[in-house]
């Protein structure tokens, strides 16, 4: 278990600053609900200093502690003065992060570019667009690179994957993907997106098909931030669930049921499928 310091502790337990700016002078957007973290940062500008800062954030504790810290971190300051702060400032300001949690600092100082970059009228930097699509954002590894690493490196399973790649080494919550990837090109299973289809079910087989997705793709992705989740009943195509663990009282825990946990049984299971929380 990730040791964490006080202050990630009292900011991810207590998060200041969250919500949106409705009228933003400006909005950076980075990372992915489907690795298992976003953010987004609404800045407002006066004179060009930023008055305040909000963020809407779909994570583990240390991106909301993260988050938080950053908008506290520039408020007040002048663009110029803001956008010299580095994610190594934000790590300085928790007191530190476990090793697997820096990309979540990382994730900020990028938003912080991003939102200036829009309170500018410019576009965000980026980088060169890889090719295939990024199924590791905190490595940038795409599904083109785990593809070759089976064929032409002879990898067969997720361990050396990682050690060949570094795929799934920070956060992890794209290891069942990779997973999927490996089985589909040793030729053993169908993609993941073939496996969901609308075609009719029973009941009996959706019961079976919504407890595998949840036992072998979400809950792994919940757990290693502390998290956990229950299937408590399925009425036609109502999935009615319980969080656990860190999960049950995360001010996150809307937005981890519908952008991780609808989406992937929609992905996988059924198109129709609506979450509720009980």
């Amino acid at each position: 278990m990730w040791e964490y310091t006080d202050k990630v502790k009292e900011l991810y337990t207590n998060p200041i600053n969250v919500g949106k700016i409705e009228d933003a002078d400006g909005v950076g957007h980075v990372g992915s609900v489907v690795c298992g973290d976003a953010l987004t940062l609404y800045i407002k500008v006066d004179n060009g200093i930023i008055t305040d800062a909000k963020f809407e954030t779909f994570g583990c504790g240390s991106a909301i502690a993260s988050s938080s810290a950053l908008t506290e971190m520039i408020k007040g300051k002048a663009i110029e003065e803001a956008e010299r702060i580095t994610n190594n400032d934000i790590v300085e300001y928790l007191g530190g992060l476990p090793d697997q949690k820096i990309h979540c600092s990382v994730m900020g100082s990028e938003a912080l570019t991003n939102a200036i970059a829009d309170y500018r009228g410019e576009k965000p930097p980026v980088e060169d667009e890889p090719h295939g699509e990024i199924i590791c954002h905190c490595m940038n590894i795409t599904d083109d690179e785990i593809r070759k690493a089976v064929h032409e490196k002879g990898v067969m399973n997720i361990d050396d994957m990682m050690e060949l790649t570094g795929a799934g080494t920070v956060c992890g919550t794209c290891i069942p993907k990779i997973e999927d990837i490996i089985e589909e090109e040793k030729g053993r299973c169908t993609t993941r997106s073939c496996s969901c289809s609308d075609e009719p079910m029973t009941n009996l087989q959706k019961m079976k098909k919504v407890e595998e997705v949840i036992n072998n793709v979400i809950r792994p992705g919940l757990k290693r931030d502390g998290g956990d989740i229950e299937l408590v009943d399925i009425n036609g195509d109502e999935v009615m669930v319980r969080l656990r663990g860190a999960c049950s009282s995360c001010m996150t825990a809307q937005m981890t049921l519908d952008n991780f946990v609808q989406e992937e049984l929609r992905n996988n299971v059924s198109k129709s499928i609506k979450i509720k929380r009980v």
